[in-house]
């Protein structure tokens, strides 16, 4: 049985997700530092196994950002990535209820843009606001 969960803070079941889609896991201090400074999350499990995640991270004001959302290989393309997608904007959108102005960001994987675009997501360099870019240093 699929059942979702809010805010669960499992360090073990964090890196299994980023083992399995090939993102390889982080220490385990950096991966509880990460989930404690996560301001809400969503976990699916299937009976007991986790399956999914993704949460959202920012300072719940000015700007949001979607962030490590994950699906086991072998749960991808049974809508589970929009179950926790659908979770995380009712979530934004009740932040949106205190500033409609929120801005809520994502880096979607490459070739994930389309799914991410269901959600009304765009891609910023079509609409002359620049490429999203990140920091390598």
């Amino acid at each position: 049985m699929i059942t979702i969960k809010e805010n669960v803070k499992n360090i073990e079941e964090f890196n299994y997700l980023f083992d399995s889609v090939g993102w390889g896991a982080h220490e385990d201090e950096v991966s509880k530092k990460a989930l404690d400074n996560t301001y809400y999350s969503v976990s699916i499990y299937d009976d007991d196994k986790i399956i999914g995640y993704g949460r959202l991270i920012g300072d719940t004001i000015c700007y949001m950002y979607i962030h490590d959302i994950i699906v086991v290989p072998s749960y991808q393309n049974k809508k589970i990535g929009t179950m926790i997608m659908n979770k995380l904007i009712d979530k934004v959108k009740e932040l949106k209820k205190e500033n409609p102005y929120l801005r809520v960001y994502l880096g979607a994987s490459k070739g994930k843009e389309d799914f991410y675009k269901h959600f009304d997501f765009i891609e910023r360099e079509k609409f002359d606001l620049g490429p999203g870019m990140i920091y390598k240093g």
